[in-house]
């Protein structure tokens, strides 16, 4: 009898395990050889630093964080690093293992940089706006509600987050195939310390230097200048002593969400720096995941 009941709680405990394990990862190329639109690009393998910071992309593309039990909400994630690297191991993959396993989609955008060798400064661009359109192509095969498909984005990749909510009709690429026919729109936007102006006083980031190449790019790629009245719900969140973006680009861009009538939350942390992903434990920024969490709930993307 003992026996018995020994071989059932192993049987429990390993269906426990089972159920509850990851799916392992998978990744999807954005493009083909044929298709990828501004050359080549740089030769060699992919530079992966210590820290999790990826360089000399050829070949972007999402890795795909699939929970056991989607709850149908999905997120593009893209990290920062000033559009001349990718913050994967401290931003993108930290937080997409969060979602995952909470339930949520993830998809990490490992996207080309503009200083690699391409032929435009809008390759970072053209690669989050494709992978909006392949997350959407794939809903049915993941489980997602098409819409409940969400981008979020670290410092300059809340910058490129953005830009993709902020401009739904403007194309980054022509064409390459039926994929492309699909909206780019995000359901909402999660910007974390993120780079939003190119204008002065406060455009002395890294981002604005890798991307801007004249005056009238100042304009083009200052996020709060974008917002119009169909901007997805959007969440931000910064720290006021971040020493590398000023908390006035939170601040200005909340401030244009406001003016549209656009649903928005903005959460400003007195300390937390820059950089932080998902927070250090029992720091203050590490408050972000359940503020958000609690405005998708809200919004009812997230149940």
């Amino acid at each position: 009898m003992i026996k018995g009941r020994i071989s059932i709680l192993i049987l429990v405990v390993l269906l426990y395990f089972s159920a509850n394990a990851q799916i392992k990862d998978e990744q999807i190329l954005l493009w083909n050889a044929q298709t990828m639109p501004d050359g080549v690009g740089p030769g060699g393998a992919e530079n992966v630093t210590g820290n999790g910071s990826v360089t000399n992309v050829s070949k972007p593309r999402l890795i795909v964080k699939k929970p056991v039990h989607p709850n149908g909400m999905a997120v593009l994630i893209i990290g920062g690093g000033g559009y001349e690297h990718i913050q994967i191991g401290h931003e993108s993959a930290p937080v997409a293992n969060w979602l995952q396993a909470n339930g949520v989609t993830a998809f990490v955008l490992v996207y080309r940089l503009p200083l690699e060798g391409w032929e435009s400064n809008t390759v970072s661009f053209q690669d989050a706006q494709r992978a909006m359109r392949l997350i959407r192509n794939r809903a049915v095969f993941y489980n997602i509600d098409t819409n409940k498909i969400g981008i979020m984005g670290f410092s300059s990749g809340a910058h490129m987050a953005g830009m993709i909510a902020a401009t739904p009709d403007l194309s980054f690429y022509r064409p390459v195939d039926k994929i492309d026919s699909l909206s780019s729109r995000p359901a909402f936007a999660s910007l974390l310390y993120p780079v939003i102006t190119m204008l002065p006083p406060y455009n002395n980031t890294h981002s604005r230097k890798t991307i801007i190449m004249n005056l009238e790019d100042e304009t083009f790629y200052s996020v709060e200048l974008r917002v119009k009245k169909d901007m997805p719900p959007t969440f931000l969140a910064q720290s006021e002593d971040d020493p590398t973006v000023s908390v006035m680009n939170s601040r200005l861009m909340y401030a244009a969400l406001q003016k549209e009538g656009i649903p928005s939350e903005l959460h400003l942390f007195k300390s937390g720096g820059h950089g932080w992903g998902l927070g250090r434990k029992n720091s203050e920024v590490q408050q972000w995941t359940g503020l958000f969490e609690n405005w998708a709930k809200e919004n009812g993307f997230w149940k």
